[in-house]
């Protein structure tokens, strides 16, 4: 701890910090005059083409007549539509988030003995170092979930024997314990930090290897380890659908960027971490949820059309809620149309909300996801279509769950490990160059001055 602390309203921060803000600034037409991809993107939203990946493709266009136009979005992993794939776990009536991870993983469905030794591999490895609860997360309890989550996975290199080999059998080794371990510490750290802020009993459940990773999630949760069918059913089906989008999201472009580097698993996956917290990114799930809370306290009426529409205009024009400008859950950087995670998402939605008593709530969702659209598009100049996104309905399942904020975004990572742990094995397999993209400089050639003459 350093002798002396500054605080972010000191006059002596706020001074320096206002030379930042004079001396950072970058004249926007330059973007356009240097014909820069500002978020590696161009003006439509089409990703600028950064690298290869066999490993899920993201489909919002088609091509008609030789031009290129929207379409439904798309999903596929590993070449198959996660529309089907799902529709196969429904058939059958079985949990698919193990499945879906040796898809990912390993580029092909599992039979049925493959899938067992699969899912018992991971039961096994779903057991923390000893002590590790202890020292880790019930001594130093965090507040935020995701940094405590990067914490921990940072630390577990510790406890690795070999931490920094980089040849696949370690790396795949070393993936599956993260895939295995994550839904533990997250419920875990979510639990010893609401012992200590809020004083409630600290009820510890060990994993139950009969159980899927979606049923654990529910039984280490809740005290009395209760949920029923349905409720641990669209969970896995939230896991399925968060597992994997293709290598350009944010997180998983990390994840790219930082295996380009040699570093070992743990420093990768905690920066991907870091990229998924962000509000923009994995966070967004939160604010769509707060986003909704603030609307139904300030729209009297969640049936009238014209009222709602009113909130979401207020919205955009930053006069609510966070006044961001922003309507949380809808539009998305890829599709246009529609989000098939959305469309898949939301037909389990309506089955929740029915044996919640959510049906109301529903409603307004349902709505917002109607006239958003129309909103955005009297309001904003737009170039693409916009669409619900799977965030929209995301925490709304999560809140009927009854699962906490604090938990929101580590379940989207609890989830997108999956394909973060496959597209680093992809990125060791078949790059060989380190990630660096070219940054112009638009700063002013200056001559040195010395100390003793500057003013």
């Amino acid at each position: 701890m350093a002798k002396y602390s500054y605080s972010s309203n000191t006059p002596e921060i706020e001074e320096l910090a206002s030379k930042c803000i004079s001396n950072y600034h970058i004249e926007p037409e330059l973007y356009t005059r240097y014909d820069v991809k500002r978020g590696l993107r161009d003006i439509n939203g089409k990703g600028v083409l950064a690298g290869l990946t066999d490993i899920s493709e993201v489909c919002s266009t088609k091509e008609v007549d030789g031009e290129i136009v929207p379409c439904e979005g798309q999903l596929f992993y590993r070449g198959i539509n996660v529309k089907n794939l799902v529709n196969g776990f429904i058939k059958d009536n079985r949990f698919g988030f193990e499945e879906t991870v040796y898809l990912l993983l390993f580029g092909y469905l599992p039979n049925k003995t493959q899938l067992a030794e699969f899912t018992s591999m991971i039961c096994n490895f779903r057991t923390l170092p000893v002590n590790f609860t202890r020292d880790v997360l019930m001594k130093s309890p965090n507040n935020d979930m995701m940094n405590m989550l990067a914490r921990s996975v940072l630390t577990l290199y510790s406890y690795d024997d070999n931490p920094n080999d980089i040849s696949i059998p370690n790396v795949l080794r070393q993936c599956l314990e993260l895939i295995s371990l994550f839904p533990v510490i997250s419920v875990y750290g979510y639990q010893t930090f609401s012992h200590y802020k809020n004083g409630e009993s600290l009820v510890i459940h060990n994993p139950n290897p009969k159980l899927s990773t979606a049923e654990n999630i529910l039984y280490m949760l809740r005290p009395n380890s209760k949920y029923s069918e349905l409720e641990a059913r669209i969970l896995d089906m939230a896991l399925v659908l968060h597992a994997e989008h293709g290598g350009g999201n944010n997180s998983t472009f990390t994840t790219h960027v930082v295996t380009s580097s040699g570093t070992d698993t743990y420093s990768t996956i905690a920066a991907s971490l870091g990229s998924l917290k962000g509000p923009k990114h994995g966070g967004a799930n939160i604010k769509v949820v707060q986003m909704f809370e603030d609307m139904m306290f300030n729209v009297k009426d969640w049936e009238d059309e014209d009222e709602v529409k009113n909130y979401l205009k207020n919205l955009l024009n930053r006069k609510a809620f966070d006044n961001a400008g922003l309507i949380y859950g809808i539009g998305h950087a890829v599709y246009s149309i529609s989000d098939p995670r959305a469309e898949i998402f939301k037909k389990f939605v309506n089955k929740l909300a029915v044996e919640k008593g959510y049906q109301k709530q529903f409603g307004l969702y349902s709505m917002v996801e109607r006239l958003a659209p129309e909103v955005i598009a009297e309001q904003r100049k737009i170039y693409k279509g916009v669409s619900a996104n799977v965030d929209f309905y995301s925490g709304f399942v999560y809140k009927m769950l009854g699962i906490p904020n604090e938990l929101f975004t580590p379940l989207f990572a609890m989830s997108r490990i999956v394909g973060w742990s496959a597209h680093r094995i992809e990125e060791l397999l078949n790059a060989s160059k380190i990630i660096r993209p070219a940054y112009k400089s638009v700063s002013e050639r200056r001559e040195y001055i010395d100390l003793a003459n500057r003013g």
